[in-house]
């Protein structure tokens, strides 16, 4: 059973950055980050393979955010530069059994308990 542990959520202003990492108790494949806003479904943000070779992006976050994993230590990062009110929500990193990528939450099996990230304008 891997767990999962956010940390680096916050408050930052509209044009600002923050960095969200995670890490897992143990060896995750395929990663992901989603998010959720109260009375909305979650939402897929980022995910990254195993090896790290492909990527793939929410349109929303396109170009404004990056995700990286260090397999060495279990961990994934999301780097979220230009952040934007809308941007504001629970993030959840996620993981799933498989080492290909997808941007389908029911198909990743361990979740943190998320990370509050709150952009104001």
């Amino acid at each position: 059973q891997v767990q999962l542990v956010e940390s680096g959520g916050g408050l930052v202003q509209a044009g600002g950055s923050l960095r969200l990492s995670c890490a897992a108790s143990e060896r995750a494949f395929g990663m992901g980050w989603f998010r959720q806003t109260p009375g909305k479904e979650r939402e897929f943000v980022a995910a990254i393979s195993w090896r790290g070779l492909t990527t793939y992006f929410a349109d929303s976050v396109k170009g404004r955010f990056a995700i990286s994993r260090d397999n060495a230590k279990n961990t994934v990062t999301l780097q979220m530069n230009s952040l934007k009110p809308e941007d504001t929500a629970v993030y959840y990193c996620a993981a799933r059994d498989g080492v290909a990528v997808t941007t389908v939450h029911k198909d990743y099996r361990y979740w943190g308990q998320g990370a509050q990230v709150t952009v104001s304008s």
